[in-house]
């Protein structure tokens, strides 16, 4: 197959335990885009936290894409056009947020114009964001109050144990308008219905004339699960959680072994 696309998942994929691009990496994928192959990066985070690994990775140069939010926002790297975008509708956050407070998570946050909001800064999964992201946090006294507008998500942050008693009951309250799924352990995630990778990536396919089978994928968590299905060819990490490693076709070394550098060097180059 003549793959022209790779999606690359960020934390755990291509960067490695230090959240950098190793030199190997970086430079099979310069030269992946020197041939002419599509590069995009598909992250949970918010764009403004994927956009410096994009601009190392020269994605404005080369034509490359952000999928940020899971899926809720495409963006063209090259024109700073959004293609495409799906927000939480506003008058869905004071049930959403009204959840965490009846299950007791540590904090709940979303996002602002590059700023994370959240009912509890001192909480450390929310510094974990911040950090992650290169964002800073503002605490407002009540989210349901401030928060009165469309977001692309929110984020319950807790103990991983504690989630995943939590994710069963939030996804029953919440019913069938909203995609909700841990892409941490201490992360649960809330989205627009029918927002995953997966389902993004079929969007760019269409405006960018590829077809699934010329993709790959590459991931390590649970929200990878779609894409690494989706794709025609489907690699996980060796670092990846086991679902991850069983719905791929193909398993790599592990991000700290630079394999997304292995897969360009195999499949793309």
């Amino acid at each position: 197959m003549n793959y022209k696309m790779i999606v690359l998942d960020l934390d755990g994929t291509l960067t490695n335990r230090d959240k950098v691009i190793t030199d190997k990496t970086r430079q099979a994928l310069m030269e992946a885009q020197k041939r002419g192959k599509k590069v995009v990066l598909a992250s949970g985070r918010p764009t403004y936290g994927v956009v410096p690994l994009a601009e190392e990775l020269e994605l404005g140069k080369y034509g490359g894409c952000i999928l940020s939010f899971n899926g809720g926002i495409i963006m063209d790297c090259r024109t700073g056009e959004v293609l495409f975008q799906k927000k939480l509708p506003a008058e869905a956050n004071r049930k959403i947020i009204g959840l965490a407070q009846e299950e007791r998570v540590s904090s709940i946050l979303t996002y602002q114009d590059g700023l994370i909001i959240t009912d509890n800064e001192e909480c450390p999964y929310v510094k974990i964001e911040a950090g992650i992201n290169h964002l800073k946090v503002r605490q407002v006294g009540s989210m349901a109050d401030y928060v009165d507008f469309s977001v692309p998500k929110f984020l319950m942050c807790d103990d991983g144990d504690y989630l995943a008693l939590t994710e069963a009951r939030v996804k029953a309250a919440l019913g069938r308008d909203f995609s909700v799924y841990r892409s941490e352990p201490f992360f649960l995630e809330i989205l627009p219905k029918g927002i995953d990778k997966a389902q993004s990536l079929s969007q760019l396919l269409k405006v960018l004339g590829i077809e699934r089978e010329e993709m790959i994928a590459c991931g390590d968590g649970y929200n990878d699960i779609s894409m690494i299905q989706y794709a025609g060819l489907g690699v996980a990490m060796e670092n990846a959680v086991l679902p991850v490693r069983k719905a791929a076709d193909y398993v790599t070394l592990s991000n700290n072994d630079d394999g997304v550098a292995h897969v360009v060097e195999k499949f793309l180059l």
